[in-house]
């Protein structure tokens, strides 16, 4: 049977072992076996009220009022962690960033660094409280600020959230600190006191629009709230090494967040960078710290929080290693929306909110500090954004919460070869809108054997997922007037479609659309996540697929789909070339890899028995025929396919066949399953394996005597569904909602 874990082989580190879970996926999330699915274990945890005060003037007067919070508020508020220095003590000089979210609210709000002592809750019990005492203030009093501030006229010159965004610390040996902040972005050096040394150092790499140097006409570089979130420092502090974490405004690709050296010896840039490349464009980074001399980790992070989050996650890297791109080799450490839970900590009650239980999740937006204890394991807090996130409880404002993390190690099973593959119909698209990568992520977390990406090519020529080139239904295309004059009518396959289509659009263009639920109505709670995601190439996929492993341990199958492959080659954007040279450049070569390529048309098949060795699957519809056939006159349809005469010929060019759950096994005149066809042991019979689609849980696709009610969408018996494939022999079986196929497959593995 599978174990409910996730595994991403094991990664050695500062002595422990540890491997990759993936994100969250309900809440409460419900496991038969919880203790072995995340690899990392929460060992401590303690908060601080999102509504505590400290000393000082009313702040927040023009902050943007939200869940029940409006300012000004009587003290200064702690709006949570942006970064942490550890003391070795079990206390912590705490830093919380500009207060309110921007230069225009902040004007109230004083830079200070908190000294916080968790009382952490355990195992063993514990408070679980952050106690807040003295704070250092960040001041000017000796004028090295050249430009104008806030309190520019006071003998202190205390700094504010309008002079500048503080969002990462380092401390050196001989007790200054040195700052990292977005408003220039800038490198502040402070003393033990929070007075400021020299002037701000400004980026070497461009402005943020907030930079007060920034001259009228330049162009920012820099995004706002883009500049130093995340600073780690060699051993030593000497070399520091702020991430941008962002993309500059100036690169072409998106996902790249470059690292900067800087020396704090002649308090210059070193010119040395390095590129780090985020699994998805608008991932941001949200701290690091060095782990060893050339080793450093960050935190990835996506902007949604509570179960919309999908990327909360810890990398490691060797600045020596880069790949043919230039990019750092990142090997994935933990997901910190998965990580077990076994005592409870934090009580585990589904009222607690979002997250608590076993698994445990830590879905805030602003994961953004990151700290490397001296026994190895990792300390993890959150900025809360007060009074704005809720990811916990919805319309209650988060509180700030440090954790601490150690790795376990990995318990991976051997292949088991009896297997009935569970396969993540376009990820898991009745929990998430399909062809996402939070779908897909979401149905590896689910314990599928392998993910489905339908393949489409945009007007460049670069493959991604959609299930149809027509993409009103998929994305928010219908509403962007920017777009408008696109809307036209095709012949797709012989059948008349209007709308817009992924050939009209360059990939720079397809990825400002947001993803939307292709059903709503018969999955409306999907709606919610509509406008969250964009659409993902097909290397973001593999991407995805490469950095985990299967609840079995192994790595996690791709089995990408040619979409319409006549038309596309007919438009001179052909398919399957790019589509062989991207597995080729991901290491995906042979039958042995876990690769399946899949088509309703025949000829595409052929031509991709002669680019691939990996395996290839002939899709075989409910009705009509292969749409080559049509085109060259073959009177031929998939029926005929099915036949012994027809498998003999599928098995000259093909190793498997994927079919219509009807076909398998039909349904009589009141909607119910009959007797299996002979397809399935016609295929056997041929080496063949039978992969069959599409089995959903909603009533509106199951039999008739297998539904719960007379609801569409109200979910019946998928697993006595698929109870009658499995004993028919079926393979395995693409799925919109994975869990439940794993369920199902449970009884028929050894």
């Amino acid at each position: 049977m599978k174990l409910r874990a996730v595994f991403a082989g094991a990664t050695v580190l500062f002595g422990l072992v540890g491997t990759v879970a993936g994100p969250v996926a309900a809440q409460p999330a419900t496991l038969s076996n919880p203790d072995s699915v995340a690899t990392w274990k929460l060992d401590k945890r303690a908060t601080l009220s999102a509504d505590h005060q400290a000393p000082g003037p009313p702040s927040g007067a023009l902050a943007t009022p939200a869940n029940g919070r409006t300012g000004p508020f009587p003290g200064q508020v702690i709006p949570g962690f942006s970064g942490l220095v550890d003391n070795g003590d079990g206390t912590f000089w705490a830093l919380p960033d500009n207060g309110f979210g921007a230069k225009t609210n902040s004007a109230d709000f004083l830079l200070r660094l908190y000294h916080v002592t968790p009382k952490w809750e355990t195992a063993k019990g514990g408070a679980g409280a952050i106690e807040v005492g003295r704070f250092i203030s960040l001041r000017d009093p000796d004028n090295k600020i050249t430009f104008p501030i806030v309190n520019e006229a006071t003998p202190e010159r205390l700094l504010t959230g309008a002079d500048f965004d503080i969002e990462s610390v380092v401390r050196a040996p001989d007790d200054t600190l040195w700052i990292g902040e977005e408003f220039g972005p800038f490198l502040l050096h402070v003393d033990h006191t929070g007075k400021l040394l020299a002037a701000p150092v400004p980026f070497i790499g461009g402005k943020s629009p907030q930079n007060p140097f920034l001259a009228i006409g330049e162009t920012p570089l820099v995004p706002r709230s883009r500049g130093f979130e995340a600073m780690a420092s060699s051993a030593n502090t000497r070399m520091l090494y702020p991430i941008v974490e962002g993309a500059l405004t100036n690169d072409s690709e998106p996902r790249r967040r470059w690292i900067y050296e800087f020396d704090t010896k002649t308090s210059g840039y070193t010119g040395r960078r390095w590129a780090y490349r985020t699994d998805a464009d608008p991932f941001v980074i949200g701290d690091a710290v060095m782990v060893a001399n050339h080793r450093m980790m960050v935190i990835e992070r996506d902007d949604l929080d509570g179960p919309r989050s999908v990327t909360k996650k810890v990398y490691t890297f060797d600045l020596r290693r880069t790949d043919l791109e230039g990019f750092v080799v990142k090997e994935l450490v933990t997901d910190l929306l998965y990580l077990q839970n076994p005592h409870h900590i934090g009580d585990g009650r589904p009222e607690d909110g979002y997250g608590m239980g076993d698994p445990f999740a830590f879905p805030m937006q602003s994961v953004e500090s990151l700290v490397r204890l001296r026994d190895g394991r990792l300390l993890i807090a959150n900025d809360n954004n007060y009074p704005g996130n809720a990811a916990r409880v919805p319309g209650t404002p988060d509180d700030t919460e440090m954790i601490v993390i150690s790795p376990r190690g990995a318990r991976v099973p051997e292949h088991n070869t009896d297997e009935r593959l569970v396969i993540g119909h376009r990820g898991a698209s009745g929990y998430r809108p399909e062809h996402t990568l939070a779908a897909y992520e979401l149905a590896i977390r689910q314990c599928a054997d392998v993910i489905e990406p339908d393949l489409v090519a945009t007007k460049d020529g670069v493959l991604v997922a959609r299930h149809e080139n027509e993409i009103s239904a998929t994305t928010d295309v219908a509403s962007r007037p920017e777009f408008a004059a696109r809307n036209t009518t095709k012949l797709i396959d012989g059948v008349s479609v209007t709308g817009w289509f992924t050939e009209d659009f360059t990939l720079r263009e397809l990825k400002t659309l947001r993803a939307t639920e292709r059903i709503p109505l018969v999955r409306p709670q999907n709606v919610s996540y509509n406008g969250l995601f964009d659409v993902p190439t097909f290397q973001e996929v593999l991407d995805l697929a490469a950095r985990y492993r299967t609840c079995d341990g192994q790595p996690v199958g791709i089995y990408p789909e040619t979409k319409h492959p006549s038309y596309f080659d007919g438009i001179g954007l052909s398919l399957e070339e790019p589509l062989v040279q991207a597995l080729n450049a991901n290491g995906y070569h042979g039958r042995s890899d876990p690769v399946f390529i899949q088509s309703f048309e025949v000829e595409n098949l052929k031509k991709l028995a002669t680019l691939t060795k990996v395996r290839l699957v002939q899709l075989i519809n409910c009705s009509g025929a292969p749409w080559d056939f049509a085109v060259a006159g073959d009177p031929r349809t998939y029926a005929d396919m099915v036949t012994a005469a027809g498998l003999d010929e599928v098995a000259g060019y093909a190793d498997g066949i994927g079919v219509c759950k009807n076909v398998m096994i039909p349904r009589d005149l009141a909607n119910n399953l009959t007797a299996p066809s002979p397809v399935i042991a016609l295929a056997h019979a041929r080496g063949l394996v039978v992969h069959g689609w599409t089995f959903r849980a909603e009533n509106a696709f199951l039999p008739g005597n297998l539904q719960s009610s007379a609801v569409p969408n109200e979910y019946g018996n998928l697993t006595a569904e698929l109870a009658a494939f499995l004993d028919a022999g079926m393979d395995g079986f693409f799925t919109d909602q994975p869990d439940r196929g794993v369920t199902a497959v449970a009884p028929y593995e050894s």
